[in-house]
């Protein structure tokens, strides 16, 4: 009898498994919303609900538990978004379309803070984190590379002049995609981002022979 009593004591003093997603998940709301500068330590403690040691043990300090957000981000959404890029049933205006719905959708999403992650957080951040700032350009570029990729594979189809450069065109459709999060940022609607959409759509015929 008495070891069973002694089980329950020990059951009830174990401390709460650590939720690494959730965490992750309340951290990046966080980022998102304030920048990397604003955010600290303490912050991320009393948002995710964990005990300092415990945030500091999973991921050393606040720059590693960025980049663990910035994974996440890239797991959750990035990588889901841009792989409408590369549906094979899709013309190329049917897949940009639908890769730039999905963004301006992001963008405005009210379980999410507006905009985008990576441009929210790069747009606010000191010339002090320059580890931070390398980490955020660096994924900039993957974006930009994507698209490139993208309309590579879409030109050997004849989708897209041969003469046409497509680094230009992904440069421009990142900046296409940069405004958007920053009329987001200003509550701009879904449907208002979507005006941009359907411009930069229209425009393609002639965005196509740059």
């Amino acid at each position: 009898m008495s070891s069973d009593i002694s089980c329950i004591k020990k059951s009830r003093g174990r401390p709460k498994v650590f939720d690494r997603e959730a965490a992750l998940d309340k951290a990046m709301a966080l980022f998102w919303q304030h920048g990397y500068e604003a955010t600290s330590m303490a912050h991320l403690v009393e948002a995710t609900g964990a005990k300092a040691p415990t945030l500091y043990a999973e991921f050393t300090n606040k720059e590693g538990l960025f980049r663990a957000v910035l994974d996440r981000y890239i797991d959750r959404f990035a990588q889901k978004h841009e792989a409408c890029l590369f549906c094979e049933e899709r013309t190329l205006e049917e897949a940009l379309e639908d890769y730039l719905s999905v963004v301006a959708k992001l963008f405005t999403d009210k379980d999410t803070p507006s905009g985008c992650f990576i441009i929210c957080t790069s747009s606010v951040l000191a010339t002090s984190s320059e580890d931070i700032s390398a980490v955020i350009k660096a994924r900039h570029a993957m974006q930009e590379k994507t698209l490139v990729h993208f309309l590579v594979k879409r030109q050997e189809k004849g989708e897209i002049p041969a003469t046409s450069c497509m680094h230009k065109l992904a440069k421009y459709l990142c900046c296409i995609i940069q405004g958007m999060s920053v009329s987001a940022r200003e509550n701009a609607s879904y449907e208002e981002l979507m005006q941009i959409v359907n411009t930069t759509m229209r425009l393609l015929p002639e965005l196509k022979k740059i």
